[in-house]
């Protein structure tokens, strides 16, 4: 029986706090135990420092992570919880990601000053985003308006969007939700037109190999079907060698036993691109992401790629 608090690791912006504490809340429901049996522990990572560049400039998503891993290697920790599209697709060896709560909506959610669609807005407007897929994608749609790079946590952001620096932002709705922020949106991107980041929206447990105790406490909060398709969605961006340089979008949709998958890749410009749709049985989820990355990968040719660095 366990006699001293679960250690759950994760940053400390409001974001990451809000899903802690839901991973927590869950986990009391799932097996009748009290608050005092979980401790949130909080670290600052390295990417919490720099908010004035691209993460491609300073080393990629593993720079919000590596204090969490190596606390969870060492033993410090004994789980983790993310934003599972920030995680990269390759972990340290020895952790994998165990564990998924129910997802949230995938779509963007525009945040306009001047206009309040992102089609609406005045030519040369300017659009502040940190996100290299959503740079990408606006340029895709509007060529014509200026994108700039805009990182900081949700309030930093809508700060500097109500000071003027930029006419328009976007945001993942899920996050807005989870802060209970849903007010600011003036407008939502449909995945049809605007393919939201692989495993956007959900939540993901980390945690490592073969702790079978730690198995066992959350797989009573594992959702299967955001399993399935965050699993689907990060093979694809796998194949792909998918990286903070990369603009890559991509969901998955589960219908009984069937999924059914979408990806899109983009040149940063956003003036060429490459999608392709796959779809068969559940269990099969992971190769099959595998082959549409695969796929896409062969159709874009490997210059497609080359020009991306």
């Amino acid at each position: 029986m366990q006699t001293k608090p679960f250690r759950i690791g994760t940053r400390g912006s409001p974001l990451a706090l809000a899903q802690a504490h839901e991973a927590r809340d869950r986990l009391m429901a799932a097996h009748g135990v009290p608050e005092e049996m979980f401790e949130i522990v909080v670290l600052t990572t390295r990417g919490d420092h720099i908010t004035d560049r691209a993460l491609a400039e300073i080393g990629g998503k593993g720079l919000f992570t590596e204090e969490l891993e190596a606390k969870l290697l060492s033993g410090d920790l004994d789980f983790a919880v993310h934003s599972a599209k920030d995680m990269q697709t390759s972990l340290p060896e020895g952790l994998h990601l165990s564990a998924y709560l129910p997802r949230e909506d995938i779509r963007d959610a525009f945040i306009g000053r001047t206009a309040r669609k992102l089609v609406e807005l005045p030519h040369g407007a300017t659009v502040g985003s940190s996100s290299l897929r959503r740079q990408a994608l606006i340029r895709r749609l509007r060529p014509d308006i200026s994108v700039v790079t805009f990182r900081g946590q949700v309030d930093t952001r809508l700060r500097k969007l109500q000071e003027g620096q930029v006419d328009a932002t976007l945001l993942a709705l899920a996050g807005l939700k989870r802060l209970g922020n849903v007010g600011v949106i003036t407008d939502l991107l449909e995945p049809e037109d605007f393919p939201p980041a692989p495993a956007q929206g959900a939540i993901c447990f980390e945690s490592r190999i073969g702790d079978a105790r730690i198995d066992d406490l959350l797989a009573a909060v594992n959702d299967p079907v955001t399993f399935d398709t965050v699993s689907c969605e990060r093979a694809f961006l796998a194949a792909l060698d998918g990286s903070c340089r990369t603009p890559i979008a991509g969901y998955a949709v589960c219908e009984g036993d069937r999924i059914c998958f979408f990806g899109l890749i983009v040149t940063p410009d956003g003036s060429h691109e490459h999608g392709v749709t796959i779809d068969g049985n559940r269990r099969d989820a992971t190769a099959l992401g595998h082959r549409a990355g695969t796929d896409v990968r062969e159709q874009a040719g490997s210059s497609f790629f080359e020009n991306w660095s």
